[in-house]
């Protein structure tokens, strides 16, 4: 399979910057870091929807930010199409595009729809002044929307209207792949459902490539080919998303599908994720899920298990996966 976008080693460390009051009132002390992305490589191939999941906090829309080019990485590199990204700059950041969680804010409010449909493929000269009114009906009615919704301005369109338009406003720069950010998250559930069917649609007729990120397991188990479950800022497990979902090989896979909600009626199929989510200015040692894991041993903490290929195309960082080792039920 062809591999338009691969990330190796990629890293994301963010140092936050204490306020003016506590700087004069608390001794100095060495800089805290937050490690929201670390050690990540994966590749993204041709035509595929490659799903991202796992709890707020886990690095995932820190990941998917590097992977568009509007996050640069502390480490590791990302490579389109076999040549680093910063190096292929101009096809890179035009065939990368990005949709992102909330339509409310990711729309200029002074900007008519149409003029925000366009104005990245005017200043990229993809298209001409002249062609500009045609060009913003022609990606409104790509989206479903009504051609003459291109003079009006954000704030009289619904949610679910105002992410057809991002789309638009993505795809306006004819991407090859697109990175969606909890991109229906915020709508209403029947909403999402149309955007989710809109998105699959594209998918065929641009023939276009996804990295879908979502905390939404079910979400992801309809659009994906693949998956990748990150916890921590690292990636615990990935595969094909039919078999991860039918039979996850990690223990927090498999607590974050007994965490999701289930409708067939029983309370017992429901079953939280034990402890809560580490703070990434002080991760736990060895394996960051040890401390929620009912599997964990002393090796666990002291250790960290490598991503390894446990067949059938998969990958799994867990010590139970290791040879010798008796995997947990």
């Amino acid at each position: 399979m062809t591999v338009l976008l691969e990330a190796r080693h990629l890293q994301k460390h963010f140092s936050p910057k204490p306020g003016l009051l506590s700087r004069v009132t608390r001794p100095p002390r060495a800089r805290q870091v937050v490690h929201a992305v670390n050690d990540v490589s994966l590749q993204v191939h041709k035509g595929e929807v490659l799903g991202v999941v796992g709890e707020s906090g886990c690095g995932k829309s820190t990941l998917g930010r590097m992977l568009a080019g509007l996050l640069a990485p502390s480490g590791g590199d990302v490579l389109w199409e076999g040549e680093r990204a910063d190096t292929a700059a101009a096809s890179y950041h035009l065939a990368v595009q990005m949709v992102f969680q909330n339509p409310y804010a990711s729309l200029n409010p002074r900007l008519r729809i149409g003029q925000a449909i366009t104005e990245g493929a005017l200043h990229h000269g993809l298209i001409g002044r002249g062609q500009a009114t045609a060009f913003a009906r022609e990606m409104l009615a790509m989206v479903g929307l009504d051609a003459s919704y291109a003079e009006r301005y954000p704030h009289e369109f619904s949610g679910g209207q105002r992410q057809r338009v991002a789309i638009a406003r993505a795809l306006a720069l004819q991407p090859r792949l697109v990175v969606c950010d909890e991109a229906v998250s915020a709508l209403d559930v029947s909403v999402q459902a149309q955007v989710i069917n809109l998105f699959m649609d594209l998918r065929r007729q641009q023939d276009l490539t996804y990295v879908f990120i979502s905390h939404n397991l079910a979400v992801v188990e309809h659009m994906s080919d693949r998956v990748v479950i990150m916890y921590l800022g690292r990636i615990v497990e990935m595969g094909d998303a039919r078999t991860v979902f039918a039979a996850p090989s990690h223990p927090y896979t498999r607590a974050l599908l007994a965490d999701a909600p289930r409708l067939d009626g029983s309370s017992a199929s429901h079953q939280p994720i034990q402890g809560e989510l580490p703070s990434p200015l002080a991760p736990p040692s060895g394996c960051a899920f040890h401390p929620r894991c009912p599997h964990a041993s002393a090796r666990c903490a002291a250790e960290v298990p490598l991503l390894r290929d446990i067949g059938g195309g998969r990958l799994s960082a867990c010590h139970l996966n290791e040879p010798g080792q008796m995997k947990a039920a």
